[in-house]
């Protein structure tokens, strides 16, 4: 057999068995955990509920770890501004995979990640939070966002839903 053949077939069989040794993903099957929309409407109405207690008429959104919006709820005496609001709360919190109070400090004028502000759909203005499994640290399976009280309320009310289902999240 030529040099050159053998050449080949050597490559060929490497390249080959470090495919091989990459595992199952490698082979083009991507296994997650997403969030349901029963789940998703759960968070939600706690969230919903906890600014209604708390005598906020707010609007709520769920995505899923993809930023896709899962659940909208406005309560009927929200403005309209809320409910954009909520939403891009949520899918700040997804994308960036931290709370977006967080996210409002980090990217202040001063701060070196001040251009992330600038991305299509952030909003950093505190209320949303990540939905995170296997808790903080964990991954993170979609976003919860509130908007309509006081930027810490809408914290605590997003916060609140996710503590709704904390025991489905572990």
């Amino acid at each position: 057999m030529p040099q050159t053949l053998r050449t080949l077939f050597a490559a060929a069989a490497l390249l080959a068995g470090s495919a091989h040794a990459q595992g199952p993903a490698s082979q083009g099957i991507v296994i997650q955990k997403n969030l349901s929309l029963d789940l998703a409407k759960t968070i939600a109405e706690a969230a919903l509920a906890q600014c209604r207690a708390k005598g906020f008429h707010t609007s709520v959104a769920v995505v899923d770890r993809a930023g896709q919006v899962l659940v909208l709820l406005r309560d009927e005496q929200a403005t309209a501004t809320t409910l954009e609001m909520a939403q891009r709360k949520a899918f700040t919190a997804r994308m960036f995979r931290m709370p977006t109070a967080d996210f409002q400090k980090r990217t202040m004028p001063d701060q070196p990640y001040a251009g992330q502000r600038d991305v299509t759909g952030m909003l950093a203005l505190s209320g949303g939070v990540p939905i995170q499994i296997g808790g903080a640290g964990g991954e993170v399976i979609g976003g919860v966002g509130s908007s309509g009280s006081s930027l810490a309320q809408d914290d605590a009310c997003a916060r609140a839903g996710i503590a709704k289902v904390a025991d489905l999240l572990k």
